[in-house]
């Protein structure tokens, strides 16, 4: 039987007792002047968000899979245009694109980095796309669609190998739209400009989630779009609130997808510690490292790319026998989770689109071998070495049993 839980794999009780008087100051306020839609609170916390990721402007949103598909509405993407994306990430990466009227069109991830590769993505645009010089478009050759924008996802706290990205979208007129809901303060840096870029600044917009789990999280459901692009900006505040210029006059048809202002105050609130919390899971991340260099050759701790200063979201580890892993951590009471178990083209809901195994090997192959290990900012050395004792003792039994 498994023991009481002595390591969470997510702590999310202590950071809200600590900010208690804070956060029910937000209460407070919002209870005073019985402003729970919108207002000052969010057009607050829109502003401080968008100075945090380097961007003109943000706009808050019921969810991050609101964020994402409303930047797609934003585009004015059309009934069968196709974007781009990965088949490791959760659903909501698809949910949007397909929500949004697009097609979805997959290309596989690096190994160590597990986003999105830039030379498989360089192949789906050049080996199965023609580009059609006087238009300026990108036709699917097997579908004859239209190709309109890639969706790189910023996963597990790193981003995605942006510049080669953008490149490849300059060159054949694609937009790009940043899925960095697990990224919140993640940095890349960018040889083209010579210069570190937050996440959310680096395309025609960025979405965010602020699920409680999230490196800033709510106190339930949140999102935001940023962009550094004003026009896009106004359509994507019209999308969320009905489509509505003013009260009461809908220019288009839209959705209601507004972020709460209580929401928005305590993650005003919460925003002034994220960098410290970053800069504690980024110590912790290292420190696991350290404590598990000497069995790095038995599983694969995280490959930190040389262009990104990951915000580590999640910890996540590769061992081949994954099923015994999590037993044994389990039953030493220590939690655990799987970030993403089954790849998205080998889902029921996209069992439609055709694919079958195979066609994204390096996705496959570590969506069979992946765990999240306990990750948090108040994840103290205590519980980290229990964490390790654990994996090292597995690690190190399967070892001598193969010998």
């Amino acid at each position: 039987m498994a023991n009481p839980t002595k390591v969470p794999f997510l702590d999310l009780v202590t950071p809200h007792q600590e900010l208690e008087p804070e956060l029910l100051d937000v209460v407070k306020k919002a209870f005073g002047n019985a402003g729970f839609i919108g207002g000052p609170m969010v057009e607050g916390f829109e502003k401080e968000f968008a100075g945090f990721c380097q961007a003109k402007y943000c706009v808050g949103v019921n969810s991050g899979t609101d964020a994402l598909r409303f930047a797609f509405m934003a585009t004015n993407v059309q009934p069968g245009d196709i974007i781009v994306t990965v088949p490791h990430t959760f659903i909501a990466t698809t949910e949007a694109i397909s929500q949004a009227g697009a097609r979805i069109a997959f290309v596989d991830i690096h190994e160590q980095t597990y986003t999105m590769d830039p030379e498989k993505l360089r192949e789906y645009l050049e080996e199965r796309c023609d580009f059609d010089m006087k238009t300026g478009k990108l036709i699917e050759r097997a579908s004859r669609q239209r190709v309109v924008g890639i969706v790189p996802v910023h996963l597990y706290g790193q981003m995605a190998d942006m510049d080669p990205i953008l490149e490849l979208a300059a060159k054949y007129n694609l937009f790009v739209v940043e899925d960095a809901c697990q990224a919140h303060g993640a940095e890349y840096f960018s040889k083209n400009e010579n210069k570190w870029r937050r996440a959310g600044s680096m395309g025609l917009a960025a979405a965010f989630s602020f699920y409680p789990g999230k490196n800033l999280g709510a106190c339930g459901e949140g999102g935001a779009i940023t962009t550094n692009d004003e026009a896009m900006a106004l359509r994507m505040k019209m999308i969320r609130d009905h489509g509505q210029a003013k009260k009461y006059y809908h220019d288009i048809e839209g959705y209601n997808g507004r972020l709460d202002s209580i929401q928005a105050g305590w993650l005003s609130v919460k925003l002034k510690y994220l960098n410290r919390w970053n800069e504690s899971r980024r110590n912790l991340a290292h420190r696991y490292h350290q404590l598990f260099a000497e069995v790095k050759d038995s599983m694969n701790l995280p490959v930190e790319a040389s262009w990104t200063k990951g915000v580590y979201h999640l910890y996540v580890v590769r061992v081949s026998d994954r099923e015994a892993f999590q037993a044994r951590l389990t039953e030493a009471g220590i939690g655990t989770g799987i970030h993403y178990p089954i790849p998205l083209h080998q889902q029921k809901a996209y069992a439609h689109l055709g694919f079958k195994t195979g066609d994204f090997p390096v996705t496959e192959r570590v969506a069979r071998e992946i765990v999240s290990l306990p990750m948090f900012p108040q994840l103290t050395h205590a519980q980290q070495d229990e964490v390790v004792s654990v994996v090292k003792e597995f690690v190190g039994a399967r070892v001598a049993a193969t010998r």
